[in-house]
């Protein structure tokens, strides 16, 4: 169990994030539930896991924002405990676009969100954990992407060129802070019903291609939720720079 582990997890008001929350919650976690906007759905995570008798609490934060990232680190300080564990879940895409027809307002947006934030967030995760610094060590796990391999041609090829940033990511900071008893990996999940494909402007896009999916057929926030618990979990103590496909073996 995790009893007396602070998890921070970004992008936590629903689909991965949601599931992600619900589920270490059960395994004993303190949870902070962060969100952008949506801030009934984060309640209402929150509201779920503490019926169950578990400890969560939900805090706004645009994690591209700097200022935003740190007021939510110490609210997490004030209100949980240091944190211990870190899922940098919160993503974005926009609508389905070739390259020749994106702006750079549009990149910056999708890297802001999806590769600055989680620098960010991993930065104040650390500085809690390092024991260089006080800590007692951690996990990290960063929410990638199949795309990253896949390339996403025709429709989000700025989203999978970021989580290929993530996936770099995942391999160097691992390595850099691997003495300092803190592991670093990733889950790369496609294809999972949720609600981001709404955002790409075609909320059934999982059912149109699960036809091309070795499983021939779309995972579930839970199934990836499992992958990214176990990641956190003692159980892969030896387990760092490491990824887990979950994408129906796509």
């Amino acid at each position: 169990m995790s009893e007396g582990r602070v998890l921070v997890i970004t992008g936590a008001s629903r689909g991965i994030g949601a599931a992600t929350a619900l589920l270490a919650a059960e395994r004993g976690y303190a949870v902070c539930v962060n969100y952008a906007k949506r801030r009934d759905a984060a309640e209402s995570v929150v509201s779920r896991i503490m019926a169950n008798g578990g400890r969560a609490i939900a805090v706004a934060a645009d994690v591209s924002v700097e200022s935003e990232v740190v007021t939510l680190f110490k609210t997490v300080d004030e209100q949980l405990g240091s944190v211990s564990a870190l899922v940098n879940n919160a993503g974005i895409l926009e609508t389905q676009m070739r390259v020749e027809n994106m702006d750079a307002a549009r990149l910056t947006r999708i890297l802001a969100t999806n590769v600055t934030g989680s620098f960010l967030c991993a930065r104040e995760a650390i500085r809690r954990m390092s024991p260089r610094l006080g800590g007692h060590g951690g996990a990290i796990v960063n929410v990638s992407s199949a795309a990253s391999r896949l390339g996403s041609a025709g429709e989000y090829v700025d989203y999978a060129a970021s989580k290929g940033a993530m996936d770099s990511f995942t391999i160097g900071l691992s390595q850099e802070v691997a003495a300092e008893g803190i592991r670093v990996n990733a889950v790369r999940p496609a294809f999972i019903y949720t609600d981001i494909h709404a955002s790409g402007g075609e909320p059934g896009r999982v059912d149109r291609v699960k036809s091309v999916i070795p499983m021939m057929r779309g995972g579930q926030p839970e199934e990836v939720a499992a992958a990214i618990l176990w990641l956190l979990s003692d159980e892969a103590s030896y387990v760092t720079g490491s990824f887990v496909d979950l994408a129906g073996g796509k």
